[in-house]
């Protein structure tokens, strides 16, 4: 559930921070509250899992070990040193979140076979294509669309498996 709420809160932030015009306004307040809605769920599971399932000591797999963490190194190192190479090549500014939807993607991708779990490879997929359409919009007379593409879908796509797994986790019973 951790990786959940992780996933959830990042959603959330990216759709409010990418909520913007050309949408109209009513269409940027019901994302965002949508958005802070579906994050909101995501914690109240967080909390009711945790207090149901207490691990004994050593049972817990360590998710976040060596692996996760050249994971997460290679990550930033792409993440900065990628927004230093748009800016450096004049790119414009809304291809800063295709960018950062592209790296977050293939974080997932690359999550996947360390964690032992197919699942995060889905939206990772998923975001990396929203991340690389955006990317590609950026160099078109669209690039206003950029951060509804790479920053709105990539933050719903986030939410919507974060409460679909999270609450998949808390109504399975434990025997």
């Amino acid at each position: 559930m951790t990786g959940l709420l992780i996933g959830a809160i990042f959603g959330a932030v990216f759709v409010v921070v990418n909520a913007q015009s050309p949408l109209n306004a009513v269409t940027v307040n019901l994302l965002r509250a949508a958005a802070c809605l579906a994050a909101a769920s995501v914690i109240a599971m967080w909390f009711a899992t945790a207090r149901r399932e207490r691990p004994a000591a050593g049972s817990q797999r360590n998710m976040f070990g060596r692996g996760y963490l050249v994971v997460v190194a290679a990550e930033a190192i792409l993440l900065f040193g990628g927004l230093r190479v748009l800016a450096a090549l004049g790119g414009p500014e809304q291809a800063n979140v295709a960018w950062v939807a592209l790296v977050v993607g293939v974080h997932f991708i690359a999550l996947a076979p360390i964690w032992k779990d197919r699942g995060i490879a889905v939206p990772g997929v998923v975001l990396t294509l929203l991340g690389t359409g955006g990317l590609v919009l950026a160099l078109t007379a669209a690039v206003a669309w950029v951060p509804f593409v790479s920053g709105v879908l990539s933050g719903v796509v986030l939410l919507i498996g974060a409460v679909s797994f999270g609450w998949r986790t808390v109504t399975t019973r434990t025997v």
